[in-house]
């Protein structure tokens, strides 16, 4: 993936090194994101909910989508535990371009649609530290938080994608960001309110499906960013949709299941599997467009 030469989005805020490990943001519980404490913490770290969420039960999502976006400027805030590397601060860098890209492929997508666009932020962090939605920690993975507008990534979970999960490459880690910064877009025009009030009415099986669709139109949002970012600025290399493809298909519930527990529960699935994950990231890497994305509409 070509990302080097293109501007830094100016919402970040990078907590990486910090003592402590909690800077930021009030208690809460609701981030979205991609049986028992070990696999509530992989399947929230490989598929974006925060593991309080998971916990909680059948109430999937609970932001409320009010909390208004701080758009910052990169900063570091306290004092550094330890300075950040050369391949932190790159990685760094490579988040900062991904958004930055979302940010000018999804403002001109929305005024086409008659409204303004309202930039996430995005937290880096360490080890753990804490959002609107709750605390977070290396374990949670990437996830969005409705109630302040932001996403919050370890980048540690960078190379655990490649080492873990065997998927590797920089455009398979554009992609878990491009999916959080789609379930942005999700609460922007209203869905996940939408969804909030139907699970509370549902069963823990329905909820979960609502889940299911949720997620898979972030993945197919993540397709619509690809698109329109590789035909603005060619930023696809050879490998790089395979790229992303792989990473989709390994945070398939079913795989994820599969691989802790060695059997699949369907109607605990959260996210999708990974047949489906992959085929909503390419509908929307092939039709470009919001509309294309409507996961709530026949079968998945």
């Amino acid at each position: 993936m070509r990302w080097e030469d293109f501007r830094r989005s100016g919402n970040v805020e990078d907590r990486r090194g910090q003592g402590g490990g909690f800077g930021g943001g009030g208690m809460g519980r609701g981030g979205l994101g991609i049986g028992g404490l070990i696999i509530v913490g992989l399947i929230a770290w490989a598929t974006g909910i925060n593991p309080a969420v998971l916990i909680g039960g059948a109430e999937i999502l609970l932001g409320d989508g009010s909390g208004t976006s701080q758009q910052t400027s990169p900063q570091r805030q306290g004092a550094p535990a330890r300075p950040l590397s050369a391949e932190d601060q790159k990685l760094g860098d490579f988040a900062a371009v991904v958004l930055a890209q979302t940010e000018d492929v999804w403002t001109p997508l929305f005024k086409g649609e008659g409204s303004a666009y309202r930039q996430p932020g995005l937290v880096l962090f360490s080890g753990a530290t804490r959002s609107a939605c709750g605390s977070a920690d290396s374990a949670t993975g990437p996830f969005y938080c409705p109630r302040d507008q932001k996403i919050y990534l370890d980048t540690a979970f960078f190379t655990e994608l490649n080492k873990r999960f065997k998927a590797p490459g920089d455009f398979a880690a554009a992609y878990v960001i491009a999916h959080e910064v789609g379930h942005h877009v999700e609460n922007q025009i209203g869905l996940l309110e939408q969804v909030q009030a139907r699970q509370r009415q549902a069963s823990r099986t329905e909820a979960n499906a609502l889940s299911v669709r949720v997620e898979l139109m972030a993945d197919c949002l993540a397709g619509v960013w690809a698109h329109h970012a590789d035909a603005q600025w060619r930023i696809l290399e050879d490998g790089d949709i395979e790229e992303a493809m792989n990473a989709a298909a390994a945070i398939g519930d079913d795989r994820l299941q599969k691989r802790q527990q060695g059997y699949v529960v369907p109607d605990s699935f959260t996210h999708g599997t990974s047949t489906q994950r992959v085929k909503w990231f390419r509908q929307g890497l092939d039709k470009g467009s919001l509309a294309q994305c409507n996961t709530f509409k026949g079968a998945i």
